[in-house]
């Protein structure tokens, strides 16, 4: 692959991609087909259809999906795991109905969106989503409302998150190509992403939920019936518990910034011992460990009785799991065509003003290969020369940095492995998917560009 060369032109490939998709969807909605084998047919006919060497193809396939995975499946497989223990010792029962009586029924949508927004800051959106499962099934299951007036505020808040705030890897990448303050974009990312979360999460999630009204028929973790549980926790336990991650990652992301002015030595055995137990999957994994004592062992369940609940909670992630490593597979595929970068030239030589230009150059990397960190990371690489040659103060930087941010967030679809993660998870089909999560997505991003623009006008 090192060798070859993409000989296509923008045209044709934009042509491949389009019936690629429109293949997929036809396959998977109208023929009813599997996701998972689908997309793995769609890959392997895009990638001979755009000309990739035969012999790099199965390669290209399995290096994608395994990537993908890579950063997935430990996520979301202890996530699953810390989930099931809070639900199946009731603390997500009890979590749910504290959380009604302090703030009622008609603001629960909101609660639980604040609520992500708070654990998003350090936590990846993958696993937040699936440790925030319980508590939001366990919501939507005591107050009979549809799913999504309560998952899709918290998911949209997960992606704000993800997408506009540092330390998470797409913000913090393009902080550096743009040679933007880091601190700056951290601070104006906090401030601006509760009213994009409240646009494009909250008041979306409502006028969606009123649309697509189905209830809760089973949750992902199996379901417990309420009056078998005994001895539930507390809710100072649960929210300890839900809080020991966040408090590892927060240690890791100030070890970083420690390193970074230069206030301790990265080098030291302390240091890298320390930023070990804050990366995702090992704050994850202690996490895990706690609570099966913390809920399973001092609650008087243990031995097989344990064993079996932590086992129950991998078999309904694993189409899950799948269905997102093939999703990262065709998006693999997408963007080792070359389909991306033809597009993403084409948009550069439009003369735009440098903040739009970044802005579609984004979007059009969304649409074309799926992840919002590779679109983002590849639009401020693309940009970083233009933005640099250019007269912009401190502040015009962070917004071209956070305006190609919401460009790297549009209408994530068929090709973004996050698209089949939340429609999965939260039970819809492909057509509805489309309809709730990639509306959202974009919104999120018209609405993230909107206010980018603003402050570089202002600033």
């Amino acid at each position: 692959m090192d060798d070859w060369t993409q000989t296509l032109g923008a045209g044709p490939l934009l042509g491949i991609a389009a019936a690629a998709v429109a293949l997929l969807l036809f396959l998977i909605i109208r023929l009813r087909l599997h996701a998972f084998p689908t997309l793995v047919l769609v890959s392997l006919l895009t990638a001979f259809a755009t000309g990739i060497p035969s012999g790099a193809i199965a390669a290209t396939l399995i290096g994608s999906f395994s990537k993908t995975l890579g950063s997935v499946a430990l996520l979301v497989g202890f996530g699953a795991m810390l989930g099931k223990l809070v639900e199946h010792s009731g603390g997500a029962q009890v979590l749910a109905d504290k959380m009604v009586s302090l703030f009622g029924e008609s603001r629960a949508p909101f609660a639980l969106g604040i609520a992500s927004l708070i654990m998003g800051f350090p936590i990846f959106f993958d696993a937040g989503l699936v440790v925030m499962l319980p508590i939001i099934f366990a919501v939507a299951k005591r107050l009979g409302g549809p799913v999504l007036l309560y998952a899709l505020p918290a998911a949209a808040a997960f992606s704000v998150m993800h997408v506009f705030v540092p330390p998470h890897p797409g913000p913090v990448t393009a902080t550096e190509l743009y040679g933007a303050n880091l601190g700056l974009v951290l601070l104006v990312g906090l401030v601006i992403a509760f009213p994009m979360w409240y646009l494009s999460g909250y008041l979306w999630g409502r006028f969606a939920a009123s649309r697509f009204d189905f209830k809760l028929e089973a949750s992902l973790f199996g379901g417990r019936d309420n009056d078998t549980i005994t001895n539930p926790p507390s809710v100072g336990t649960v929210i300890a518990l839900l809080l020991l991650p966040l408090a590892l990652i927060f240690l890791n992301t100030g070890l970083d910034f420690a390193r970074a002015s230069g206030a301790v030595d990265s080098s030291a055995t302390w240091y890298q011992f320390l930023s070990t137990l804050g990366t995702t999957p090992i704050a994850l994994l202690i996490s895990v460990l706690v609570a099966t004592y913390v809920l399973g062992s001092r609650r008087g369940e243990s031995g097989s009785a344990l064993e079996k609940v932590v086992e129950s909670s991998l078999g309904p992630i694993c189409s899950v799991i799948l269905i997102t490593g093939a999703g990262g597979m065709f998006g693999g595929v997408l963007q080792a065509s070359g389909i991306g970068n033809a597009l993403s030239d084409s948009m550069s030589d439009l003369g735009l003003p440098v903040i739009i230009a970044a802005y579609l150059v984004a979007v059009v990397m969304r649409l074309a290969q799926g992840s919002a960190t590779v679109a983002l990371v590849t639009a401020a690489g693309l940009m970083a020369p233009a933005v640099a040659s250019g007269d912009f103060s401190t502040m015009q930087i962070v917004a071209i940095t956070l305006a190609t941010a919401a460009g790297s967030v549009f209408a994530g679809h068929v090709n973004d492995s996050g698209f089949w993660l939340v429609g999965r998870l939260l039970g819809m089909d492909v057509k509805t998917t489309l309809m709730t999560w990639s509306v959202q997505q974009a919104l999120e991003s018209v609405v993230g560009f909107v206010v980018a623009y603003l402050i570089f006008m202002i600033f």
